[in-house]
């Protein structure tokens, strides 16, 4: 080959021709590096006749690649699913392509990196920026560029407490292998209708071809268990799994549940890790020895080589659909990436989506039921208040059935919880005196009051002021007042209607890791909490 069409990472650009050196391999889906201008870029080989330059040129006026990377190419059904993913969503396909290539730093063949935490020491000159900076980073490590962006400051605050030692450099191994999970580690007894799904599941790992199935049953039928088993199959065969969870907040159970079945813990993929755990992540993968990976929708577009099942869990959450960058659907392009793989896909769900649901109906899909609940398990009495017939008292939001309710769960040592889906304390501000509303400037929606952090915010655009102490109308003090009930108003309610009951509010606002998801989750197992809202 001495010319290659090289797709590179700038999704300004289309694909563009390259002289391969002498003596230098390349293949489509190998990684390379190409100059651009005086820069120089990453980017994969592509075949021509799947990518069409607009303007071709002859091998005189070609650079020359500069080197390709000691890494795996890109398969045939990845490069077809960055394809697929472009023309359908018409997304560049330098924009699908660098979902693939998710760390830049796993293209480097370094062995180890430096990276830096907390001491404890507190520095003789404690600015406040220098405060908030140890009391945000707290027991995380990472890159300089991580912890500046953990604390809210400049890469120079930490480098200045560097300096000081109170934060220290470590140098961290970045290519230790992951323990393998075991397929025979602490097998279930499965009930009579697992077995069958579960049979059904594994049946279509070992038959190697594409197979949508939609896996529906009830909460606590005991879905996991039974792809699982088509987990244990793939790791028998030796090949990989990929398992999608909608939220970043699930992960950490997941991850301890999973490694009570197989011994070990999958690799994880999401937003939440430091650069150094997604390189070695991403270069486990790519290289075929991350058996299992647990993510959120990025993890899609991973270079698996070997795929043996994908897994959608909670399949009917709109939490699925990326919206910005490249927007897609990640549910329905796991269903492609299957497709290109030849392999079997699981869309497990309690409520399956209705385009789901027609799937199954047109017999493209097939179904697996779990109508019942795992062991002795009950599904739950579902009771309705009235609230014109059973009214809060003035100044209140929970109905005295509730709060009845509430506190006879709470004599039986038992747990509660709140749902109410509206984060902060109030969903409007306005003023008695003038009936101003407080309303985003961007976009005009209601700025809603988060009390816990002083401020009000737009659940829209992200646009955020300090809580006023006057109106900025009429200039009357104390005239403010929160209209409706957040998650905050409730809790304080609940703190004033039961003052022993032990309390957490559980929202993006306070669990805005894996790290605080696991542990709330081990708060809750451990019976530390009364009531959830």
């Amino acid at each position: 080959m001495s010319r290659a069409r090289i797709l590179l990472l700038n999704a300004a650009l289309g694909p563009l021709d390259y002289r391969v050196p002498r003596g230098m391999v390349v293949e489509p889906g190998s990684i390379v590096l190409a100059p651009l201008g005086p820069r120089q870029l990453a980017g994969v080989v592509w075949e021509p006749e799947r990518m069409p330059s607009d303007a071709e040129v002859g091998d005189n006026r070609l650079r020359n690649l500069v080197s390709v990377y000691d890494l795996p190419p890109l398969s045939s059904a990845l490069r077809r699913l960055i394809e697929w993913t472009a023309s359908y969503y018409l997304a560049p396909p330098a924009a699908v392509l660098r979902m693939a290539l998710a760390s830049a730093s796993a293209l480097d063949d370094r062995r180890s990196v430096i990276e830096y935490r907390a001491t404890g020491m507190v520095p003789e000159r404690l600015t406040p920026q220098r405060a908030q900076a140890l009391e945000r980073i707290g027991e995380r490590q990472g890159l300089v560029r991580e912890l500046a962006t953990v604390a809210g400051v400049s890469d120079g605050v930490i480098r200045g407490l560097v300096k000081t030692r109170a934060i220290e450099a470590v140098e961290v191994s970045i290519d230790d292998p992951f323990p393998l999970p075991d397929a025979a580690f602490a097998r279930p007894l499965l009930t009579p209708a697992q077995l069958v799904a579960a049979e059904a599941v594994a049946g279509a790992v070992e038959g190697v071809g594409f197979a949508p199935m939609l896996l529906d049953g009830v909460t606590g039928s005991g879905k996991t268990e039974v792809y699982f088993e088509g987990v244990a199959a793939a790791l028998r065969a030796g090949r990989q799994v990929l398992v999608l969870l909608p939220e970043i907040a699930l992960t950490e159970p997941f991850l301890r549940r999973f490694e009570a079945r197989f011994g070990h813990a999958p690799v994880a993929w999401h937003s939440g890790l430091r650069q150094s755990q997604r390189r070695r992540a991403w270069r486990a993968i790519a290289s075929g020895e991350a058996k299992v990976t647990v993510g959120a929708r990025s993890a899609l577009f991973l270079p698996y080589p070997n795929l043996a099942l994908i897994v959608v869990d909670e399949a009917h959450e709109t939490s699925f659909k990326q919206e910005d960058g490249v927007h897609y659907h990640a549910r329905d392009v796991a269903v492609m990436r299957a497709s290109f793989e030849g392999c079997p896909v699981i869309l497990a769900s309690a409520t399956p989506a209705i385009e789901t649901r027609q799937q199954v109906a047109l017999g493209h899909y097939k179904e697996l039921k779990l109508p019942g609940r795992y062991g002795v398990a009950q599904m739950p009495e579902i009771a309705a208040i009235d609230l014109l017939a059973d009214p809060p008292p003035r100044g209140r939001w929970l109905a005295p059935t509730l709060v009845k309710t509430i506190g006879e769960t709470l004599e039986k040592s038992e747990q509660a919880l709140l749902f109410l889906n509206r984060r902060g304390y109030a969903p409007l501000t306005l003023c008695r005196h003038c009936g101003h509303c407080f309303q985003c400037p961007n976009c005009t929606a209601w700025m809603v009051e988060h009390r816990l952090v002083h401020r009000l915010q737009c659940h829209h655009c992200g646009h955020i002021i300090p809580a006023p102490e006057k109106c900025p109308e009429c200039g009357e003090a104390d005239s403010l007042v929160a209209v409706g009930p957040g998650v905050e108003r409730i809790a304080d309610e609940v703190a004033t209607l039961f003052p022993d009951a032990r309390r957490a509010i559980v929202t993006s606002d306070t669990l805005w890791s894996p790290a605080k998801a696991a542990e709330f989750v081990g708060r809750m197992e451990a019976r530390e909490i009364d009531v959830v809202i």
